[in-house]
């Protein structure tokens, strides 16, 4: 655990602190299309501080730019690390948005990890790699081995156990909660998190439906913290008056 903590810096607000951030583009309420003929184009302008914005960042017809400001500002707030998941964008605009989002995370001294894309996380450095765990078993030990930080998603005591021998430096566990995120599926509960944290040797990350009063009580069942992707994607709860400045 101690080698886990060292590697996501603790973050000058004891809440985000131990708050992994998942992201999800399609969650930033302001998002937008840009026509189709700017497809693959890219401008360019400084932000008032200095950080880069493209003001066309595309995947086909989509505007990557308020999700970029939205993360610059959650990465300000310094989480303990960002792991951008975007499964669903294709291969190619994947690395295109991972550097982009790498840069961001960098410049704020906040670890990135890259979601499912191994080769890829290692040729761009990136802080860790994220799978689901059936990929976390298909990946050779050769390539397990090179990551200084590798997670997978658990949902039940046996995945945390079998995360941990595959060499995993942490998981996360859920949903824990009700979520939106997971309509219609029932939470996982509480219990499960608590018997996980105690079967684990290493930090287990609570998921689904946590909230800035959710995460004293997760904390409380021993988790290591949560990941929080609804709250950080929209809205003001963990970061009070974000919405203003987006």
């Amino acid at each position: 655990m101690s080698e886990l903590r060292q590697a996501f810096p603790a973050s000058r607000e004891a809440e985000l602190s131990r708050v992994l951030c998942v992201t999800n583009r399609h969650l930033v309420a302001d998002g937008a299309s840009l026509p189709e003929a700017a497809a693959g184009s890219a401008g360019g302008r400084e932000l008032a501080d200095g950080a880069a914005e493209d003001v066309a960042h595309t995947a086909g017809a989509e505007d990557w730019t308020p999700f970029l400001r939205r993360l610059e500002l959650v990465v300000r707030a310094r989480p303990r690390a960002v792991t951008l998941r975007e499964k669903d964008l294709p291969p190619v605009a994947y690395e295109r948005l991972a550097q982009e989002v790498l840069a961001l995370c960098r410049a704020a001294g906040v670890p990135c990890l890259l979601h499912t894309h191994a080769a890829l996380a290692l040729r761009l450095a990136a802080a860790g790699l994220h799978l689901p765990l059936a990929l976390l078993r298909e990946l050779p030990l050769a390539q397990r081995q090179r990551f200084a930080l590798l997670g997978a998603s658990c949902h039940s005591v046996e995945d945390v156990r079998a995360a941990e021998r595959l060499g995993c430096s942490y998981v996360t566990l859920g949903h824990i909660y009700a979520t939106a995120c997971k309509p219609g599926l029932p939470p996982r509960g509480r219990d499960l998190l608590r018997r996980a944290c105690a079967a684990a040797r290493i930090p287990v990350y609570a998921i689904g439906g946590i909230t800035p009063a959710r995460l004293a009580e997760v904390c409380a069942d021993g988790a290591a913290g949560a990941c929080v992707m609804s709250g950080l994607m929209r809205g003001s709860d963990w970061i009070p008056g974000i919405e203003k400045i987006c």
